[in-house]
C-alpha cells in the first residue's frame, strides 16, 4: 500500500487503483452538461436538426468531462431531445410537442389506480375547453370524418377492442382540429389505452355503452352546430360519466382483490 498525493492524511490507497469521483459529483457534472446543451438549443446555437459536435469537441467547448457529456446525451436522448444515430452522429430532434410528450402516455399506463383518478381530473379541466375550441375551428371535412367515426362506434357497440379504437380516434380528431399540437399531444398522453379499456369494459359490463355512444353523438351535434358552450358542456358531461365508470371499475377491482 502506498500513499497518493492529495489523499486525506492517514488514508492510503493501493497503487495503480484509480480514485473514483463520488456519485453525487458525477450526477452534478451530468446535470451541468444537460443544462449547457439545453441552453445551446434554446439560444438557437443548436437548432432542430443540427448535428452536435463530436463528444471530445463538445466536452472541451463546454469545459466539462467527456463522461459527463456522454451521460447528458443519454438523458436527453431518452427525453427525445437528442437523436443518437449510430455511425452518424447525434442530432437535435424536431422538438415537436408530440415527440417531447411521448413519454407521458407510457407514464400514465404505469400509474396506480388512485392516480388514474387524478388523471381524469386533469382531463376534466382540459378536454371540455379543447372541445369548445374545436367547435370554432373544425372544418366541414373534419366534421364529416368525425361523423364516420361515430358510425363506426355505433356498429361496434358490443366490441370493447373496437370501441377503444374508435373512441381514441374520435377524441383525437376533435382535439387535433384545434390546431394546438401541444394540447393534442398532452390529451393523447392522458388518455392512454389502459385507461380507456377499463372505462369501456365497465360500460359494456354495465350495459351502458350505448349511453356513452350517445354522449359522443351529443358532442358531435354541438360541434356541427359550431356551438362552443354546448360543446364544452357536452364534453364535460362525457368526462364526468367516464370518471364515474372508472371509479366503479376500480372499486370492483379493489373488492375482488
Amino acid at each position: 500500500m502506498v500513499g497518493v498525493a492529495g489523499a486525506p492524511h492517514g488514508h492510503r490507497v493501493q497503487a495503480g487503483v484509480r480514485l473514483t469521483r463520488p456519485k453525487g459529483a458525477r450526477m452534478a457534472l451530468t446535470d451541468d452538461a444537460i443544462a449547457k446543451i439545453r441552453s445551446m438549443i434554446q439560444s438557437g446555437e443548436l437548432p432542430p436538426g443540427t448535428r452536435l459536435p463530436p463528444e471530445p469537441q463538445l466536452a472541451a467547448q463546454m469545459g466539462l468531462s467527456r463522461s459527463g457529456v456522454r451521460e447528458a446525451v443519454k438523458v436527453l436522448e431518452s427525453a427525445r431531445v437528442l437523436d443518437v444515430r449510430r455511425g452518424d452522429g447525434t442530432y437535435v430532434t424536431s422538438l415537436a410537442p408530440r415527440l417531447l410528450l411521448q413519454g407521458l402516455g407510457v407514464a400514465v399506463e404505469l400509474l396506480r389506480d388512485d392516480t388514474l383518478l387524478e388523471v381524469m381530473e386533469v382531463r376534466r379541466m382540459l378536454e371540455p375547453m379543447a372541445t369548445g375550441l374545436a367547435a370554432l375551428r373544425m372544418t366541414d371535412a373534419d366534421l364529416d370524418e368525425l361523423g364516420r367515426i361515430l358510425e363506426d362506434m355505433r356498429a361496434a357497440a358490443d366490441d370493447a377492442e373496437k370501441l377503444i379504437q374508435f373512441d381514441t380516434a374520435f377524441h383525437h380528431t376533435v382535439v387535433a382540429t384545434t390546431g394546438n399540437e401541444t394540447l393534442t399531444s398532452l390529451l393523447d398522453g392522458l388518455s392512454g389505452r389502459t385507461l380507456r379499456a377499463r372505462v369501456w369494459r365497465g360500460l359494456i359490463e354495465g350495459n351502458a355503452a350505448h349511453q356513452t355512444i350517445e354522449e359522443h353523438h351529443t358532442i358531435y351535434l354541438a360541434l356541427r352546430a359550431r356551438d362552443q358552450l354546448l360543446a364544452q358542456a357536452s364534453a364535460l358531461l362525457h368526462v364526468n360519466t367516464s370518471e364515474a365508470w372508472l371509479r366503479t371499475v376500480l372499486a370492483a377491482t379493489s373488492a375482488d382483490g
